[in-house]
């Protein structure tokens, strides 16, 4: 039997570095909500590791970089994918080239992430948990690239409303992780207008979510 070790754990579930017929992998199980029914977790629990699946397969056929899926045991609610070790998460990534003033780097992956996004919405999967936490950034020869994970709360929706909604989680998290960068997450969103195709009708969505949050914490 392979060892697990538990690399992290989330509010959704813990991710272990294992092996899947002799290849390094990582191991995401979703854990019971005791909170909820036993029904209806096992169902939600379910349809939720189904949904992260058909994501994930979707990206790649968008030609979008996402660990590959090895294995869905749907007893035990695991899903065993790539382990892509030749990563560095975009936060530390963004972190650390702040610290070192390389501006110019995180211009231009900022520019790549927000493309990304665009080729998402245009095959209408929404992330639902856009954070620099969940994209992954891989050196290439001459440039990075960006690899989108934790697809467990995402849903196919062809709305302009979710995708506003979905460049608005990325942009509070985004600012409020990295302070003082409106900058480059303003290169991220000319990258998704670069290529989304709702891309106008979504910006200014987002602007009309920005106003309703802002209403929202001057109402508290």
């Amino acid at each position: 039997m392979a060892t697990l070790q538990l690399v992290s754990q989330g509010a959704e579930g813990r991710l272990f570095e294992t092996t899947f017929l002799g290849k390094p992998c990582l191991k995401k199980e979703r854990f019971k909500k005791a909170y909820r029914h036993p029904v209806l977790d096992e169902k939600l629990t379910n349809k939720r590791l189904t949904q992260e699946c058909r994501s994930l397969s979707k990206c790649r056929s968008l030609g979008i970089r996402t660990p590959t899926v090895y294995y869905v045991d749907h007893k035990t609610n695991t899903i065993y994918m790539e382990y892509m070790k030749h990563t560095v998460v975009l936060k530390d990534f963004i972190d650390e080239h702040v610290a070192r003033g390389e501006r110019t780097i995180l211009e231009d992956l900022c520019y790549n992430v927000g493309y990304t996004i665009g080729l998402l919405h245009n095959g209408d999967i929404i992330h639902g948990d856009l954070t620099t936490s969940n994209i992954l950034v891989m050196k290439r020869i001459d440039k990075y690239d960006c690899v989108m994970i934790d697809f467990g709360l995402s849903i196919n929706s062809s709305l302009v409303e979710d995708k506003g909604v979905d460049l608005y989680v990325l942009e509070k998290a985004f600012l409020s992780t990295h302070p003082n960068s409106q900058d480059l997450f303003d290169k991220i969103l000319a990258g998704y207008c670069s290529v989304a195709r709702a891309q106008k009708a979504v910006v200014t969505k987002l602007r009309e979510v920005r106003l309703r949050g802002r209403k929202r914490s001057m109402v508290g």
